[in-house]
């Protein structure tokens, strides 16, 4: 038997608990107000509870349920600070870590895919991994040949467990709504569910991976570890060590999540450019910081210090979206005319892509007024990404009462930039995270088609 916890039974029964377990702490925490406490005191206390439970056991079943945490993770800047504090926490661990799989299952996987010899293969083998995710584990190890390498098991009945969770959970996604408040996670989880078979697949995300180190390989800002050899169910890519973004969140110096801020953008816009393939899974364990190599080191010093000389480095090619002619020119183009105020000509693009529906009839200046705000980093020349600001926005789509309300219930979004705008929105939300000062507008001058009025069809600027 598995000791990832698959029976459809017993995770269907740990996550139906986690509706009901938010009903039985409302009532208990009724039962505080009427012996006396205050409202506020109580509600942090439910909310703490609910974290606790919440993320505990999307943690413990891993699969799906881990996943949509973490999907989840990056969005907590969005919430009104009374919800995110008690949150906060239990959100950075889902990033970097979940209980693992003893030694003994681990051993077996291998055995099984790479060879009963798997043991010739590595000079060294960790047994305890180094960080554990929602589908597999990270082992640190010394491959053969002397490299340090990062060895990715996947979990035995991983890709069951994941339709599984999924599939539960969206039956009763609106139930979670008290969880994460202000969020709309029925479309999240299907998307999620829509990539399942891809994120499975270690021979795509090996491929995908090779793509990225080759293009990046003599990159001196972005850092892609080499895949070292890849079976069904396991993964080897080279190690490299760095701070993770979870811990330059929390810790790391302005300097350093400024860097991390600007790399991370300049990844997000450049990658679909220079390889036709978009980094899909944007939250901050996927994400090291690494100090600048030697050679670098000594040319900053001589211009004055080590600052912007950080690097990023980037894992996890599971989910990638492929996009061949790169990031669509519609959202260069219609970012464009936004800023220049166009409002025919933004609602043109936006019907011709199907943004707005053909039954439909909205006011263009509403729809540019709609806009404006969400695109503020793009209008100065460094913007810095705060929790205020994208609460702000959250609060002013997400109020039932705004006219930007009404309006974004009537706009749609047509399926090829459902990943997109997730993993916009998922980066924009690490970098609220990070607090990061951000030259964007650099960064989709130079990788963001249309943006500039005179980019040639099909093609980045610096494509």
């Amino acid at each position: 038997m598995s000791d990832l916890p698959r029976k459809a039974v017993t995770r269907t029964a740990k996550l139906a608990a986690l509706p009901l377990g938010f009903a039985g702490r409302a009532t208990w925490g009724l039962g505080k107000r009427i012996g006396g406490k205050s409202a506020e005191l109580v509600a942090r206390e439910v909310q703490q509870r609910t974290a606790d439970q919440l993320f505990k056991t999307l943690g413990e079943l891993k699969g799906g349920a881990m996943k949509l945490g973490q999907a989840l993770s990056v969005f907590e800047s969005a919430l009104p600070e009374e919800i995110a504090g008690p949150y906060r926490a239990a959100l950075t661990k889902l990033q970097e870590a979940a209980p693992p799989l003893p030694a003994r299952t681990v051993h077996e996987v291998l055995a099984t895919r790479i060879g009963e010899d798997w043991r010739e293969y590595f000079l060294e083998f960790e047994d305890t991994p180094a960080a554990a995710a929602s589908i597999g584990q990270v082992h640190r190890a010394v491959w053969h040949d002397g490299r340090d390498v990062a060895v990715k098991v996947q979990y035995p009945g991983a890709g069951e467990a994941l339709l599984s969770d999924l599939t539960q959970l969206s039956r009763f996604a609106r139930l979670l709504g008290p969880l994460v408040p202000g969020m709309d996670i029925k479309p999240l989880i299907k998307e999620l569910r829509d990539r399942v078979s891809e994120e499975l697949d270690y021979e795509l995300e090996a491929q995908a991976q090779r793509e990225h180190a080759a293009e990046f390989a003599d990159d001196p800002d972005v850092v892609i570890p080499q895949v070292v050899h890849q079976s069904d169910q396991v993964l080897v890519t080279e190690w490299i060590d760095g701070i993770p973004l979870s811990e330059v969140i929390v810790e790391g110096t302005a300097d350093q999540r400024d860097r991390a801020g600007q790399l991370l953008a300049r990844f997000l816009f450049s990658g679909p450019a220079r390889t036709g393939l978009l980094h899909a899974d944007p939250h901050p364990g996927n994400f090291r910081l690494l100090p600048p190599v030697a050679k670098d080191a000594e040319h900053a010093e001589e211009e004055g210090g080590a600052v912007g000389s950080w690097r990023l480095g980037v894992l996890d090619f599971g989910t990638v979206d492929r996009l061949p002619g790169g990031l669509p020119r519609t959202i260069g183009d219609s970012l464009r005319l936004t800023l220049e105020g166009d409002a025919a000509g933004v609602y043109g693009l936006l019907r011709e892509e199907n943004f707005v529906k053909e039954s439909i009839d909205l006011d263009p200046d509403e729809v540019l007024d709609y806009l404006l705000p969400i695109i503020e980093p793009t209008q100065v020349e460094e913007f810095t990404f705060t929790r205020g600001w994208i609460r702000d926005q959250a609060a002013r789509i997400a109020d039932p009462r705004s006219p930007a309300h009404q309006l974004g219930r009537q706009l749609n979004l047509p399926p090829s930039y459902v990943l997109i705008h997730r993993v916009t929105l998922s980066t924009i939300g690490v970098l609220c995270q990070l607090g990061a000062t951000v030259r964007l507008r650099d960064e989709l001058e130079a990788w963001l088609p249309g943006f500039l009025a005179d980019t040639p069809e099909g093609e980045a600027v610096q494509a």
